[in-house]
């Protein structure tokens, strides 16, 4: 077993206040989901203009979402990479470095040359750096679900669990918000595209500012200490040597099914976001059609769905700790079967449709999302804790949320600018994550100091 140094507090005393635990665990999602959903935003608006030849538009656009794809390739890497660390040395510096690498490659995003004055590097550097953001979040996610839930009081796991979960909505809102008001600043003639001033430098503010986002993040993350239930693992001679092996060996039922439970939570999540982003601004008249709504306008109705998100995540924490994270996931996931078969409709039935969608599919995403915080955590010990919950979560990134967007724009195109058949696709996956959930037993009476 390697040596570790302990660095929490006596035995008695709590190792960290909660409001520097939630802040901690609040803080660094925040930025993390900052920094991907400003390359998911770029990724529509700017990219396909920017980092690919001239040409065929939608190309251009599957083009842009295989690179977005990408990360969710590197996130199961991560999770390997950062859960072996953060269950050998510690939740604390395993979260500070997932941190630094995400700050860092987004703050070089914003440094790079195009395809008009590099070519093929600028695609292939933009590939590199989304990797790097692809793996840090891999190890991010997971190590601050753990400070949430392993320094919760008890009987209020899920609620604590749902504040790493709120970085999503948070993280969106400022990222969108942000980018809005850049567009405001410099407003193109044309709806369907962004002007020549915020192609050629605006867009680069947001992975820009990220930096001093990062600085304040590591300041929280670097005042907190370990937590009880790593510090006993220490204590009991516990730590595995190599901790992935020790998870697939000992708890590979827990990884399927954790990977299933997050399925419908990820499709959710980013057709809701980057799907409806694209699908919101085609023109109705295109060869791909779609809403027609101008840029500003259909973020600003994105952001009020957000809102949503956040409020239901929060709303989720005291529901789980209730009656059960089992039972709540049940009946949030089949509502979100039935929300994708009612697409249609919904999108067709004008704006107080569109509004709709966005508010229910949003708020549909903070009830399953919330939930996850405390549930994956909660399927394995203490000593592949970190582990178990990042392949978990990260494998599911890549069976969801990679291929999620490109399946999505794929369906658009087969139904001839028809949303139906993404909204059966979003079903579809509803049920695995249904299925499994059945199959799946309660945790919310674990302990989570074992």
């Amino acid at each position: 077993m390697t040596s570790i140094v302990s660095t929490g507090a006596p035995d008695g005393t709590p190792a960290n206040p909660p409001s520097r635990v939630l802040l901690a665990s609040l803080i660094g999602t925040t930025i993390e989901f900052y920094d991907f959903y400003i390359y998911a935003t770029a990724a529509v608006l700017v990219f396909p203009h920017l980092f690919f030849p001239a040409g065929n538009e939608t190309t251009a656009l599957l083009a842009s979402f295989a690179v977005f794809g990408a990360a969710m390739i590197a996130r199961p890497l991560g999770a390997i990479f950062f859960g072996h660390l953060g269950d050998k040395r510690g939740r604390k510096i395993t979260l500070v470095g997932a941190l630094l690498t995400m700050g860092i490659a987004t703050f070089l995003i914003g440094l790079l040359p195009t395809y008009a004055t590099a070519g093929w590097l600028a695609p292939g550097l933009l590939v590199i750096l989304r990797l790097a953001q692809g793996f840090a979040l891999g190890g991010e996610w997971s190590g601050a679900a753990l400070v949430a839930t392993e320094n919760a009081p008890p009987g209020k796991r899920a609620i604590f669990g749902t504040f790493p979960q709120l970085g999503a909505p948070i993280g969106f809102i400022i990222a969108n918000g942000l980018f809005l008001i850049i567009a405001a600043a410099l407003p193109s003639d044309d709806p369907s595209r962004p002007s020549t001033a915020f192609l050629a430098w605006g867009w680069r503010i947001p992975f820009l500012f990220s930096v001093i986002m990062v600085a304040v993040g590591l300041w929280v993350r670097l005042n907190l200490v370990e937590s009880t239930a790593f510090e006993k693992t220490i204590k009991r001679g516990q730590i595995r040597k190599v901790p992935l092996a020790a998870a697939f060996k000992a708890h590979w039922k827990e990884l399927i099914l954790g990977t299933a439970y997050m399925l419908a939570t990820y499709v959710l999540f980013y057709l809701m976001t980057t799907f409806s982003l694209s699908y919101g601004r085609a023109a109705t008249d295109a060869a791909l059609p779609g809403l027609g709504y101008d840029y500003s306008t259909f973020v600003l109705m994105m952001i009020i769905g957000v809102v949503f998100f956040g409020l239901f995540t929060l709303a989720s924490g005291p529901w789980a700790d209730r009656w059960g994270r089992r039972k709540t996931l049940i009946w949030v996931t089949l509502a979100i079967v039935l929300f994708g078969l009612v697409w249609v409709p919904m999108l067709a039935a004008g704006n107080v449709g569109v509004m709709a969608w966005l508010i229910l599919g949003f708020s549909l995403m903070g009830m399953t999302f919330g939930p996850m915080g405390a549930l994956l955590p909660e399927l394995f010990p203490a000593n592949v804790r970190y582990t178990g919950s990042g392949i978990s979560y990260n494998v599911s990134s890549i069976l969801g949320a990679a291929v999620a967007p490109f399946i999505a724009v794929a369906l658009w195109s087969y139904g001839g600018g028809s949303p139906f058949w993404v909204g059966v696709y979003l079903s579809a996956m509803a049920l695995i994550t249904l299925i499994a959930l059945l199959i799946g037993k309660e945790t919310k009476d674990v302990d989570i100091e074992v």
